[in-house]
């Protein structure tokens, strides 16, 4: 069988895309691994199936799954969620539109700003206690605060980031008993009041050079622990996010999306 897709990028953090939207085909969590693989597959951080929306939601444009590349589903995805409406925005014919996708967290809508960038409205946040103690199977302790964007999200903050055994302490701290259902890591130098590094372990992925829904919740890390403004430039290996936690409470996260190319898989 032969199958077409996208190949897209969100500042590096990479995107297998199947438009199923008119003729659905079945993504097991097998086929989402093989796909994933960069050796003997296409290789990317995530799979994306867009669907057609359920019959009772009119309004939505489409439904976005996402398989990390392990297989597993994930609940949500930024940058996934700015490609997928660059490239509805083609297809569609609809350039200046809000878009709507239904995700397993929810409804998000999409909204373009110009420059090729697209606004994510990623929702309310969902956190706990600032500055909670861990401790890795390294020995190392560290302060987190844990934040949801729809998905998991352990957010810790460091001096610097500079040479951090990110592929050491990111797999133990994503599958530390804390977390009975794992979660994303994030490491985070501030550097001022406006501006943030990051680097991120994905749950299901490992190393990514972006993650939007993580920039997210460091950005709201970063409020809630006093280290940073409520808008917030989010620097990430792959380039760099505009995050803002909205007065609403709503956290809308600003960046680019990239089609890189379009290709046919047998299998």
């Amino acid at each position: 069988m032969t199958l077409p897709f996208i190949k897209m990028h969100g500042l590096g953090n990479d995107f297998v895309v199947f438009d199923h939207i008119k003729k659905p085909h079945k993504i097991t969590p097998q086929l989402a691994a093989k796909l994933a693989d960069r050796r003997m597959g296409v290789g990317c951080d995530q799979v994306i199936q867009l669907l057609a929306p359920s019959k009772n939601r009119p309004l939505v444009h489409a439904e976005m799954r996402i398989y990390n590349g392990d297989g597993s589903q994930a609940e949500m995805c930024g940058n996934a969620a700015r490609c997928v409406a660059k490239y509805l925005r083609c297809t569609m014919n609809l350039p200046t539109q809000t878009l709507t996708l239904q995700t397993l967290a929810g409804l998000i809508k999409i909204q373009p700003k110009g420059g090729g960038l697209e606004a994510v409205d990623m929702g309310r946040p969902i956190y706990g206690k600032a500055g909670e103690p861990i401790t890795t199977q390294s020995g190392n302790s560290y302060k987190f605060t844990q934040v949801s964007m729809g998905n998991p999200h352990c957010v810790i903050f460091l001096p610097s980031l500079d040479g951090f055994p990110l592929a050491v302490e990111g797999p133990q701290l994503e599958s530390h008993e804390r977390f009975p259902h794992r979660t994303n890591v994030e490491f985070v130098q501030v550097l001022n009041q406006k501006e943030i590094r990051m680097r991120v372990w994905e749950r299901g992925a490992g190393i990514t050079l972006a993650c939007g829904t993580g920039a997210c919740a460091a950005g709201v890390a970063a409020v809630l622990n006093g280290h940073a403004q409520r808008e917030v430039v989010v620097k990430l290996d792959g380039g760099d996010l505009d995050i803002f936690w909205r007065s609403d409470d709503h956290v809308i996260m600003t960046g680019p999306a990239t089609i890189s190319f379009h290709g046919e898989i047998n299998f």
